[in-house]
């Protein structure tokens, strides 16, 4: 009896070793399964964001209007050199360098003795001439009295009404001489041809004066200095910067805490080949006289740019087939390209003349491939990053 359940008792126990065997395999077997779904599950999540692409946003910023600074020369508005017209020596003079002068005042005097013989010997050749003008008109006169008595052939009056004529002639040639030498004359007084300064005198009283119009052989330079000129060359790439009418600053050494007003006069409307820039020409009011004609000066001109003007950084842009472009999103995360137009190139960003507005959600740095109508997640900012 014991031996049979000895028997029992071990069969039952290899029975339910086989059951938990089983039981083991299974349990196996459904996590496999489970652990197998779950990474599936996983893998899919992770394909659906990597085909969704996620991006940052580039906020478009109004362009601040800016200046645009370049060197300038100073030049007196009226620049008159004064050079001899005669010869001789120098008398005087009356006015030094910095003198003020008025229109026509005396600022020196010339001796030309060579002149005065001239004029002399121009009157004397005058006086002979009228002379025998005056003889040759009162034979004429005689002659055709004996014509009207027929004492005299015609032709004879004829010669002496010719030989009056030629008399006529060589007065006026004399007196024409006599004007040209006055006329001369005149110029042994050097005067001032407009109101300004005397801003250089090159001569002085007894120095051998001789007829020119060499550089440097001037006598006196007058110079209006109460408004001056202000010329810039502007580079072909900012001349949209200037305009005729538009305001400037100027800033000299000697006065480096002031500025001075200035206004473009004109431009030069030409680029020239070899600067490849175009002269501007702005005028500044100098009734103080703080400004000194011949001078450099920095010239500030104000900015000129639209304020709606609007400008993103240069990796917001796409170049491709289709010309230029940026990727804006919507409130669903929808991409769409827009083209646009680069106004200019400032290095850092890029102004843009229309196609984009304030409002528009920009992609920072676009992917490749990325399409109208493409779906893309937009990149959390962390705020306790940005503090």
């Amino acid at each position: 009896m014991s031996v049979k359940a000895t028997a029992s008792t071990r069969g039952l126990g290899r029975t339910w070793f086989i059951l938990g065997g089983l039981a083991t395999a299974g349990a196996i077997v459904v996590f496999g399964l489970m652990s197998r779904h779950s990474q599936a599950v996983q893998l899919d999540q992770v394909s659906e964001r990597k085909r969704i692409a996620t991006v940052a946003l580039v906020a478009p910023s109004v362009v601040t209007p800016a200046s645009l600074q370049l060197p300038g020369r100073i030049e007196a508005w009226s620049r008159a050199p004064l050079y001899a017209r005669v010869s001789g020596y120098l008398k005087r003079w009356d006015k030094d360098i910095g003198s003020p002068v008025k229109a026509g005042e005396l600022l020196g005097e010339i001796d030309a003795p060579e002149l005065d013989q001239q004029l002399r010997q121009a009157r004397a050749q005058l006086a002979t001439a009228r002379s025998e003008m005056t003889l040759a008109s009162s034979t004429a006169k005689r002659w055709q009295q004996l014509s009207e008595s027929q004492a005299v052939s015609r032709q004879e009056v004829e010669e002496r009404l010719g030989d009056l004529a030629t008399k006529r002639s060589q007065v006026n040639e004399a007196q024409a001489n006599v004007d040209r030498l006055q006329a001369l004359q005149g110029y042994t007084r050097i005067i001032a041809p407009f109101e300004g300064v005397v801003t250089a005198r090159n001569t002085d009283v007894g120095a051998l004066i001789n007829v020119g119009m060499t550089a440097g052989s001037e006598l006196f330079v007058v110079s209006d200095i109460s408004k001056l000129r202000v010329y810039v060359s502007v580079p072909q790439r900012q001349l949209a910067w200037v305009q005729a009418g538009a305001r400037a600053t100027l800033r000299v050494p000697e006065h480096p805490a002031k500025t001075f007003d200035a206004t473009v006069q004109s431009l030069a409307r030409a680029v020239d080949a070899g600067t490849g820039a175009m002269r501007v020409q702005l005028s500044v009011d100098n009734a103080q006289g703080e400004l000194l004609p011949g001078s450099f000066a920095t010239v500030q001109f104000e900015g000129t740019l639209a304020p709606s003007t609007v400008s993103l950084p240069p990796s917001a842009l796409i170049v491709g087939k289709h010309g230029m472009q940026i990727a804006t999103v919507d409130g669903e995360g929808i991409v769409q390209l827009k083209p646009v137009k680069v106004n200019r190139d400032h290095g850092t960003y890029l102004e843009f003349a229309d196609g984009i507005s304030l409002a528009d959600q920009v992609i920072a740095n676009p992917p490749d491939g990325l399409s109208s109508g493409d779906q893309v997640r937009i990149a959390q900012v962390d705020a306790t990053s940005t503090k």
